[in-house]
C-alpha cells in the first residue's frame, strides 16, 4: 500500500505570506483596475445623482471670504456629460499631468542609465569603501539607486553579494541588505527621480479637481527625502548587523578577490565618470549663474525663489538637461557614445522600460477625469473630512493610519503609481480640509507604499532575490523561498516604518517645509 505523504503545517506567519499572494494574484492588471474603476463611477454617479446626494461646505477662493456652496453627484449617463468625455477623449490623455513629467524624466534619466554611467557610479562607490563602511555603503547607495529606477534594485543585492563575499562575509547579508535599502528605501533620494516628477504630477491631478492650494511641483518632498536617505542608511546598517548577520551568521566564507575584479571599474569608466563631472559642475554653475544674482532668469519678478518662481515651475526641464549633457559627457568618455546618433538611441531603450506606464495613464487618466466630472471626489473629501472631524483625530493619528493604509495596500498592489492614482483623488481634497498640504499627504503615502515593497510576496524582485541566493547558497538542504525573503526583510520593513514615521512626526510638530516652498500647511 503506498503511503500518503505528509503534510506540513503552515505557521501563522507562512499562512498569511501565502493568503497575501493568493489575494494579489486575483487582482486584474492595473490597466483593467482603472477599466473597473472608472465604470463604477459611472454607475455610482447614475443612482447617486437619481437619489439626489449632496453635500454643503464652506469654500474659499484666493482673495475672497470663505462662503457656503453646495456641490451634488453629476449623471454622468447623460448627452451632456457624455459628448464633451467623448470629444476630449485624445486631451484626457496628453494633458494628463504625470505622462508628460515622467517621459521627459525617462528620457533624461535614461540616457544616463544606458550610457553606463549611473552602473558605474555604483560600483565605485561600493568597492572603494573601507571594509568597515561597505555595509553603510551599500545601503547609501541601494537608496539612492531609484535614480536608475527598477535596474537599481536589481543592481544593489548583486553587487552587494559580490562585496560581501569578496570579504569573506556571507553573501546573503549583501543581497538582504541591499534589497532592503533599495527597494524598501525605493522613495528616498538625494537627488530628484523620476518617481518625484511622476507622483508630483498625480498630486497635481488631484489637486487641481477640488482647488486644493499649495504646491505640487516634483521638489514637494525634496527636503524630507534628502534627510530620510541619511536615516534610513543608519537605519539599514543598524538591522544589518545586530539582526541579519545574527539570523544567517557571518564568518564561513574565505575572501574572495575574484569576485570584485568582476564588477571592477575599467579605466575608460573611470574616464567616463571624471567627464560627467566636469559636466555637472559646469551645467550646476550656469545653474547657480541663471538663478542666484538678483533680477537672473529663474527668480520670480519680485526677486523670489520659493513659494513660486520660474525656477521651480522649470525642475523637470532643468533635471533633463543636467541628466542630458552629464550621460552624454559620460558615454563620450567611457566609450558607450561613439557618435552623435548614438544619444537618441540610448535615450529610446531608456523610454522603452516606461511603455507599461503609458499604457496604464489611458485608463488612469479616463477614471480621474470621469471622478472629477462627477462630483465624486468633492463628495468623498468633505464626508470623509466631516468624518475624521467626528472622530476627533488629531494630525499625527490622521498621518499614522494614512501611512498603515498604504502599506497595506502595497501588499496587493505593487505599482505605486496605480495605488496613488487611486488614493490621491480621495485623500488630498480631503486631508486639505483638515488642513493638510498637497505635499503632506503625498509623503505620507510615499512612507507606507516605500517601506513594505520588500515584504510583498506579489514583488517583481522576489524572484530575482530568490535568485541570487540560490547562487551563493553553500548548503544544499537549505530551502529557499518566497517566505525566505519575506522573514529575512521583515525587520527592515518594521524599523523602515517605525522611523520614517517618527521623522515625519517631527517635522510635522516643528512645521518644517517638505520642499521649497511647500509647507506641511495649508
Amino acid at each position: 500500500m503506498k503511503e500518503k505523504p505528509v503534510l506540513l503545517k503552515r505557521s501563522g506567519f507562512e499562512k498569511f505570506i501565502k493568503g497575501i499572494e493568493i489575494i494579489g494574484n486575483k487582482l486584474p492588471h492595473p490597466f483593467w483596475l482603472f477599466v473597473y474603476l472608472a465604470l463604477i463611477v459611472v454607475v455610482l454617479s447614475y443612482f447617486l445623482s437619481n437619489a439626489g446626494v449632496a453635500v454643503k461646505y464652506m469654500a474659499a477662493k484666493a482673495g475672497e471670504a470663505p462662503k457656503e456652496t453646495t456641490v451634488a453627484v453629476q449623471n454622468l449617463l447623460t448627452f451632456k456629460a457624455m459628448r464633451p468625455f467623448m470629444a476630449d477623449f485624445v486631451k484626457t490623455y496628453i494633458s494628463f499631468a504625470p505622462l508628460g513629467l515622467i517621459m521627459v524624466m525617462t528620457l533624461g534619466i535614461g540616457l544616463v542609465e544606458q550610457s553606463g554611467m549611473i552602473s558605474a557610479l555604483m560600483r565605485k562607490t561600493i568597492l572603494g569603501a573601507p571594509s568597515y563602511m561597505v555595509t553603510a555603503v551599500l545601503a547609501l547607495v541601494g537608496i539612492n539607486a531609484n535614480l536608475a529606477s527598477d535596474a537599481g534594485i536589481i543592481f544593489t543585492p548583486a553587487i552587494g553579494a559580490a562585496v560581501f563575499k569578496a570579504l569573506g562575509r556571507n553573501p546573503w547579508i549583501g543581497i538582504v541588505a541591499g534589497f532592503a535599502a533599495a527597494s524598501g528605501g525605493f522613495t528616498a533620494n538625494f537627488f530628484i527621480a523620476g518617481t518625484d516628477a511622476l507622483l508630483a504630477g498625480i498630486t497635481a491631478s488631484a489637486a487641481a479637481g477640488m482647488n486644493v492650494p499649495g504646491p505640487t511641483h516634483p521638489l514637494i518632498n525634496w527636503y524630507f527625502m534628502a534627510v530620510a536617505t541619511v536615516v534610513v542608511m543608519f537605519v539599514t546598517t543598524w538591522v544589518t548587523e545586530k539582526f541579519t548577520v545574527r539570523i544567517l551568521g557571518d564568518t564561513s566564507h574565505a575572501r574572495d578577490g575574484e569576485e570584485l575584479k568582476k564588477h571592477a571599474i575599467t579605466p575608460a569608466e573611470n574616464r567616463g565618470l571624471r567627464m560627467a563631472a566636469v559636466a555637472a559642475v559646469v551645467v550646476i554653475g550656469v545653474l547657480l549663474y541663471l538663478t542666484i544674482p538678483e533680477g537672473s532668469f529663474f527668480r520670480a519678478d519680485d526677486g523670489t525663489i520659493v513659494p513660486k518662481s520660474p525656477f521651480l515651475s522649470s525642475v523637470v526641464g532643468i533635471l533633463f538637461f543636467l541628466f542630458f549633457f552629464v550621460g552624454i559627457a559620460y558615454g563620450y568618455g567611457a566609450g558607450t557614445i561613439k557618435k552623435m546618433d548614438d544619444v537618441p538611441k540610448l535615450m529610446q531603450k531608456g523610454l522603452a522600460g516606461g511603455l507599461s506606464f503609458l499604457v496604464i495613464v489611458l485608463p488612469a487618466a479616463i477614471f480621474i477625469q470621469l471622478f472629477n466630472a462627477s462630483n465624486l471626489t468633492t463628495i468623498l473629501a468633505v464626508k470623509g473630512a466631516f468624518g475624521l472631524e467626528k472622530l476627533n483625530l488629531g494630525g499625527i493619528p490622521l498621518l499614522i493610519m494614512f501611512i498603515l493604509l498604504s502599506t497595506f495596500l502595497n501588499l496587493f498592489i505593487m505599482s505605486g503609481s496605480a495605488k496613488w492614482l487611486i488614493l490621491a483623488p480621495i485623500f488630498v481634497p480631503m486631508f486639505s480640509i483638515v488642513g493638510f498640504s498637497p505635499a503632506l499627504t503625498q509623503v505620507a503615502y510615499r512612507i507606507g507604499d516605500s517601506s513594505s515593497n520588500i515584504i510583498s510576496p506579489l514583488s517583481y524582485y522576489v524572484p530575482v532575490v530568490i535568485g541570487l541566493m540560490e547562487q551563493y547558497r553553500t548548503d544544499p538542504d537549505v530551502k529557499i523561498g518566497i517566505g525566505t525573503v519575506v522573514s529575512l526583510e521583515m525587520p527592515y520593513t518594521i524599523a523602515y516604518l517605525v522611523c520614517f514615521t517618527a521623522l515625519l512626526i517631527v517635522w510635522y510638530l516643528l512645521g518644517l517645509p517638505l520642499g521649497p516652498g511647500a509647507g506641511v500647511s495649508i
